[in-house]
């Protein structure tokens, strides 16, 4: 009997050790793959914020919970399984079905530049409030971000399975927990952030009114500063859809523009990457706008 005890509690050690062992391979490779998936990632928490602006302070960090929520739907139920299934059986179906998503993320980024440069009429301010706070208009901003997110983390859940194949030792069920790892920090780590951002005014109204001199003016700083933040987030977030967009299209075609320039990395070959594709981007976007509402709605009567 005590040597029955003693190889169990050998056999519980061992597989320990191997479960141990399973973890820290999960944790480096997904702390590798989410690397590797920054910019995206970056993309990601700048264009989440224009979403959430305008709506009521009591309102926003409910949104932002509603589309983290899609978030780790999308990412954990959707992504997940199908890019394990087509790792397996159909890899070469990944690249066609990711240039899908960046054309989207391209009309989408165009039609914003076309809303913005287009004239339109004057609401009074009692319009727009109630536009902005109708139930209607939330649910509308809430889908439109889970969307937007899906697409961006289709390609961050890409790159990371990617980066964890090229590992010297893999198994599905390594790549599985690694994916949904990634999944879950970057989730957090994306609406985290963008929770902070929005509610930045809020901390700095609250700073404002202490006694200590610095805070107030820190404060007061913070709330005259974050309008022009957000609309600087507005105008980044909607370049990074045109950006990552094209930059899916044209690298899921094996092109890299910087390479025309002899440039094959540092900072000077992201930068005229990143312009070129979004070029490419808005040049795309522009043409599906163009299609969307000119063309398919003759066809459709």
């Amino acid at each position: 009997m005590p040597s029955g005890l003693a190889a169990l509690l050998d056999d519980i050690a061992t597989i320990t050790k191997v479960a141990a062992a399973s973890v820290d391979d999960v944790a480096a490779a997904a702390g590798k793959a989410s690397t590797k998936a920054a910019g995206v990632v970056i993309d990601d928490t700048a264009v989440t914020p224009q979403y959430v602006t305008g709506f009521t302070p009591d309102r926003e960090l409910p949104i932002i919970w509603r589309i983290a929520k899609g978030s780790f739907f999308n990412k954990l139920v959707i992504i997940l399984p199908v890019a394990m299934l087509l790792s397996l059986f159909l890899p070469w179906a990944i690249t066609p079905i990711l240039m899908l998503g960046g054309a989207y993320l391209c009309f989408e980024g165009a039609e914003k530049v076309i809303e913005k440069l287009s004239p339109h009429e004057e609401e009074s301010l009692a319009e727009e409030v109630a536009e902005l706070t109708s139930a209607e208009h939330e649910e509308m901003m809430v889908k439109g971000a889970v969307r937007t997110d899906f697409i961006l983390s289709a390609e961050i859940m890409a790159i990371a399975l990617n980066e964890v194949k090229q590992l010297a030792e893999t198994s599905v069920w390594l790549e599985a927990a690694t994916l949904a790892v990634v999944a879950i920090a970057i989730t957090i780590a994306v609406y985290g952030v963008v929770g902070l951002i929005v509610k930045m005014d809020d901390i700095g109204l609250n700073m404002a009114q202490r006694k200590l001199g610095a805070t107030r003016a820190i404060g007061r700083a913070m709330v005259r500063g974050m309008p022009k933040l957000l609309a600087a987030l507005s105008t980044i977030g909607t370049a990074a859809m045109l950006w990552v967009g094209g930059q899916i299209i044209v690298h899921g075609f094996g092109v890299h523009p910087a390479e025309f320039f002899d440039l094959h990395e540092g900072a000077l070959a992201w930068v005229v990457d990143a312009a070129l594709c979004g070029v490419f981007g808005i040049v795309v976007g522009g043409v599906i706008v163009w299609v969307h509402h000119k063309v398919w709605p003759s066809k459709a009567h």
